[in-house]
């Protein structure tokens, strides 16, 4: 069972799991196995037919508690790169383990770095590695968040709903909530993720997680037999066919599946096509920038810019002259005519879109006043004109009485 990377989950502190030093955010890479879809876990990418088997054999809920250092059957720490320091966790993972003293915290550092590089390779032995890093420091949210994860991407989902929970206890974070629901399916308990899925919690989750816990509930659905409410689940605000959010591929692909299984395969072949259509304005799958790695042949240095080179010379502001080469977050996809949208923007769309009625309705309003203004002074006027010209008739009656 693999994970989708692109699709994200709203890993903790704003874009990856801090011990995952420079690997990208999100969980594992979705497998490139020639178009299998994706699953409805959150960053799926297995075949319903691939589900991991209910009855794990390797799921004992008599082994206890694997990072206890004083277990006699516990294995040997698996063996550390040489060319790891410890120092490539980020700053916020080496924040909270600035309380470990060393060796302590050296050894915890290292541990989470190599558990971060193997997640996406070998899940199972990056999961050994977060085990180990918690015999030491199991007091410290980021290391139970990494066993957590390391634990869902080897398949432990009883281990990762456990650590998932401490971390949510120490933290007060609900970033994992919908892998937490996801983990309960994966034990056979779909009525519990739905549950999950329902809470108060589930409801003050941010956009994207919200839409990957929509797909929870809609895998859940699939997994009690209830196929039309599965697809339900799905059809949400943020399922928009015109826009593209960092989440929309994998909305658009789950969708795509829930309506071939009720048979309607003419819709589901519209959402496949708006997957690719998304992916493309995204630069997502097959249309990413491939990386690119400084192989340290080119000894010559580059020029250093210049300050006339940065300044804007008088009489030309900053970034005048210059047209942009690369696109906005935001945009308008000129050949397919799907609106590129940041996925944080996703909850102030509404609210602009209220803001806007508001402020014409309150520009009605005052035009309403001034026409009622104008037609009030307008009425003035013309009894004022009446006034006057009473005033002179009587005038002049008077003045042709005293002739007479």
């Amino acid at each position: 069972m693999k994970r989708d990377a692109d699709g994200g989950r709203g890993p903790a502190r704003g874009g990856k799991p801090p011990w995952k030093g420079d690997k990208p955010a999100g969980s594992r890479p979705r497998r490139d196995d020639g178009g299998q879809r994706d699953d409805r876990r959150p960053g799926g990418g297995a075949e319903r037919s691939d589900r991991p088997n209910r009855d794990q054999s390797s799921f004992n809920p008599k082994r206890g508690d694997l990072r206890s250092s004083n277990r006699a059957d516990r294995p040997r720490s698996p063996e550390i790169d040489d060319d790891v320091t410890g120092k490539e966790l980020d700053r916020a993972a080496r924040a909270e383990l600035r309380y470990l003293e060393d060796p302590n915290g050296t050894w915890v550092a290292k541990h989470l770095v190599m558990a971060g590089r193997l997640v996406d390779l070998e899940p199972e032995l990056a999961y050994e590695h977060a085990l180990a890093a918690s015999r030491r420091g199991g007091r410290i949210a980021v290391v139970r968040e990494a066993v957590g994860l390391t634990a869902y991407a080897a398949g432990q989902f009883a281990d990762a709903l456990r650590e998932f929970r401490t971390f949510r206890r120490i933290s007060g974070s609900n970033v994992h909530l919908p892998m937490m629901a996801d983990c309960e399916r994966g034990l056979g308990r779909p009525e519990k993720a739905l549950e999950l899925a329902r809470s108060e919690d589930a409801e003050n989750l941010d956009t994207p997680l919200k839409v990957e816990m929509a797909i929870v509930a809609s895998g859940a659905q699939a997994d009690l037999g209830n196929h039309q409410a599965a697809l339900a689940e799905l059809e949400i605000p943020q399922l928009d066919i015109n826009r593209a959010y960092s989440f929309s591929p994998r909305l658009f692909t789950v969708y795509a599946e829930a309506l071939e299984e009720l048979g309607r395969h003419g819709e589901a072949e519209k959402w496949y096509s708006r997957v690719v259509i998304a992916e493309r304005a995204l630069g997502l799958g097959d249309y990413a920038d491939p990386e690119i790695m400084d192989l340290g042949e080119d000894d010559e240095d580059e020029p250093k810019p210049r300050v006339k080179d940065i300044l804007p010379s008088d009489g030309q502001s900053a970034g005048e002259g210059h047209p942009a080469d690369s696109k906005g977050e935001e945009g308008i996809d000129e050949e397919d005519g799907l609106q590129v949208v940041d996925s944080s923007t996703a909850d102030a769309d509404e609210a602009d879109d209220a803001d806007s009625d508001d402020e014409a309705d309150e520009a009605d309003d005052d035009a309403d006043s001034d026409d009622e203004a104008d037609e009030a002074d307008d009425d003035a006027d013309s009894d004022d004109a009446d006034e006057a010209d009473a005033d002179a008739d009587d005038g002049s009656d008077e003045s042709s009485d005293k002739s007479e």
